[in-house]
């Protein structure tokens, strides 16, 4: 092999990896499986795709060695292959909203709403948990808590908040998140709970946030 041969293999391989990430929809199955692993059909359903089209795009991310499976039983279970995955999506998140500044303003807009909710950090979290008149809530799918959350938080999935609405006091702080910055679950939570008259924040981060911001891996 000579140095030509050897620089187009290499670039080959970096390209096959980074057209993975090419793909809208592809990106977003990467993102939900950063949360926890998850069956086609949940998938499917989360992504608004068919199942045939799901597995399509499962199968470019297995090819380019992003994603790995399992079965059990009759269903095929997708995970990412390591914590870097997570890494790249941060990563690419974060320079599309510098570099393209529509997406920041149309997150914030739609996510955070200023002139509706209170938005809170992730930095500042721990100091908002150190009383007793603060609940933090987790509004993602039950399966995602199950497989990591911030701990102290309270699992109270967005599609059960109403029946579950008992359980939370009018006297404390509600301070809710899902995903992370892009997600809607928390937003919408947050919304229903101040019209319920609770006194709700929004947290601006997830699960991935929160064990950066204090190294745990």
């Amino acid at each position: 092999m000579d140095p030509r041969e050897f620089k187009d293999y290499i670039y080959n391989h970096f390209s096959k990896v980074s057209k993975a990430f090419s793909s809208p929809k592809r990106f977003e199955l990467l993102d939900l499986l950063s949360q926890s692993p998850k069956t086609v059909e949940v998938l499917a359903k989360e992504t608004s795709m068919s199942v045939a089209n799901t597995s399509k795009h499962l199968q470019s991310l297995l090819e380019s060695k992003l994603v790995t499976f399992k079965k059990e039983k009759n269903f095929v279970i997708y995970e990412l292959v390591d914590d870097s995955i997570y890494d790249i999506l941060s990563s690419i998140k974060a320079i599309t909203e510098k570099q393209m500044v529509e997406v920041k303003l149309t997150r914030v807009d739609y996510i955070s709403k200023p002139s509706k909710l209170e938005a809170l950090s992730i930095e500042n979290l721990p100091a908002l948990l150190e009383g007793e008149m603060t609940e933090l809530i987790d509004v993602r799918p039950s399966r995602e808590y199950e497989a990591d959350h911030i701990p102290g938080a309270k699992s109270i999935p967005i599609t059960d908040l109403k029946e579950m609405l008992s359980t939370l006091s009018k006297d404390k702080k509600i301070i809710a998140y899902c995903r992370g910055p892009y997600c809607v679950y928390a937003t919408e939570a947050v919304e229903y709970l101040k019209e319920q008259g609770y006194t709700a924040y929004l947290l601006e981060a997830g699960v991935h946030d929160y064990k950066q911001i204090n190294q745990i891996h």
